[in-house]
């Protein structure tokens, strides 16, 4: 069976960026920057992005392209005789599996809000009825179920037409609609009356801000984002290194592909500070910014239906275009593991993903007694912190370590397929951050993620 490819850099750059971008972007990062400071916290991590984000998707990239083989099978290509680094290839699966599991319930959450937000439904609403709006969508199991299938139906059908003319020609659509919908949101959001002050917020470091919060707390946040943010460990990215060709460098199109993720999670910002800062809405109110502050927002917004309208639209791509790569990955494990044809495991995959997603689900409804740590948790609590808290980081530090060390593929190896082709390449001088930074890097903000995790969180 012929290995699938990319009809274009411009497709690769767009899927890799699709997979990446995501709700951590257009979510995460901005009540992030509004707990941890305001601008000090971007520039941090955008340090963090280019030290430890860029060289580890480099390594994704350059193992798939290697292998030619989705992350199920892609170690046992190139790892040593005798050796067990194949395991993760299979840990990769479970990981993409479990991050689907809950993600596909998110992006369905989205689309109940691009929905709501259309037909005005939150016309009216005071904080407390938009609050309660939020809580009386996660009770609805029927409803919940509904939108989940249809993200899981949109992925199966669109890598059922294959890597080209499914998840290509979508992904590229898509993407261009997202970048060009916040564009017009966040040009909307500059020249509100007010916004300004968030402007400062955002853009202007703030040394006072950041002595309340702490420099290492703010430090270790932005690590951890710039990490989070590219959803890298579980073969997320490898997989579009195996469909590429070798005319280009590797490492200048885990730049490229940064660039854009950064850009679309700046831009998240100067769409939702200025608004928070016009309408008096505390920029650091955490998770709930988007489904129960937001809302409001666009409430007393002029045209504020339109706006909200857009915005939801905005986030609903964001997820899909990570849920269609996830879904291509999981997809391309079980053909590598099977030798089953397209068609027969998108629909396997498709049915598999319905059953597993819906414990995310009952877990806000039937099942809401399970609480997994206690207090307000629910089971999407666990299966992030399974994925987030785990998978992600030790599977960042498999893949460093089988890229730079003599027991796996080794630094040679790695440099020699990283570089082939024209662009930005691997430096020899880069081998003692690679081999010694980015494997402390990773374990500290494991261990951190350990530590610091709240376990009663809701």
């Amino acid at each position: 069976m012929s290995r699938d490819r990319l009809g274009s850099r411009l497709g690769f750059i767009l899927l890799s960026a699709g997979c990446a971008i995501g709700i951590g972007n257009v979510w995460k990062f901005p009540w992030m920057v509004g707990q941890y400071g305001g601008a000090i916290f971007v520039l941090i991590y955008l340090a963090c992005l280019i030290v430890l984000g860029v060289p580890v998707m480099t390594m994704e990239f350059a193992v798939g392209r290697a292998a030619q083989k989705s992350p199920s099978v892609m170690f046992r290509q190139l790892e040593p005789k005798g050796s067990k680094w194949h395991i993760h290839g299979i840990v990769c699966l479970v990981g993409c599996t479990v991050l689907m599991m809950f993600y596909t319930n998110v992006s369905g959450w989205m689309m109940q809000y691009f929905v709501k937000t259309a037909t005005g439904q939150f016309d009216g609403l005071d904080t407390e009825g938009v609050n309660a709006a939020f809580g009386t969508m996660l009770g609805n199991p029927v409803l919940q179920t509904v939108f989940m299938g249809l993200t899981v139906l949109i992925g199966t059908v669109v890598c059922m037409c294959g890597v080209q003319k499914g998840l290509e020609r979508v992904t590229k659509i898509m993407m261009v609609a997202l970048l060009a919908l916040m564009a017009v949101l966040a040009v909307n959001s500059v020249f509100l009356d007010g916004g300004a002050e968030g402007l400062k917020f955002y853009l202007v470091p703030n040394v006072e801000s950041v002595k309340e919060t702490g420099i290492f707390n703010v430090i270790v946040a932005a690590m951890n984002q710039a990490f989070f943010t590219l959803s890298l460990g579980i073969g997320s990215m490898a997989i579009f290194g195996s469909y590429l060709g070798k005319d280009r460098a590797l490492m200048g199109e885990a730049v490229n592909v940064a660039v854009l993720d950064t850009f679309v999670a700046f831009t998240s910002g100067l769409i939702i500070f200025p608004a928070c800062f016009a309408y008096g809405v505390n920029p650091g109110a955490g998770p709930a910014l988007i489904f129960q502050t937001l809302p409001n927002v666009f409430n007393n917004m002029p045209l504020g239906r339109l706006w909200g309208t857009l915005f939801f639209v905005f986030m609903s791509f964001a997820a899909l275009s990570t849920v269609l790569a996830v879904f291509e990955n999981i997809i391309a494990c079980i053909m590598d593991l099977t030798g089953w044809q397209r068609l027969r495991t998108c629909i396997v995959v498709g049915v598999g993903m319905l059953i597993l997603s819906l414990p995310c689900v009952f877990g806000y409804n039937i099942w809401s007694g399970f609480a997994p740590f206690g207090g307000d948790t629910a089971i999407l609590d666990l299966e992030d912190f399974i994925v987030s808290n785990l998978l992600l980081p030790l599977g960042a530090l498999i893949f460093t370590l089988f890229c730079v060390t003599r027991y796996g593929w080794g630094w040679k190896s790695f440099m020699a397929e990283a570089n082939t082709g024209k662009g930005l390449k691997v430096r020899s001088w880069m081998r003692w951050i690679m081999t010694i930074v980015i494997p402390i890097i990773i374990i500290v903000i494991f261990v951190m993620g350990i530590v610091t995790f709240d376990f009663s969180r809701g």
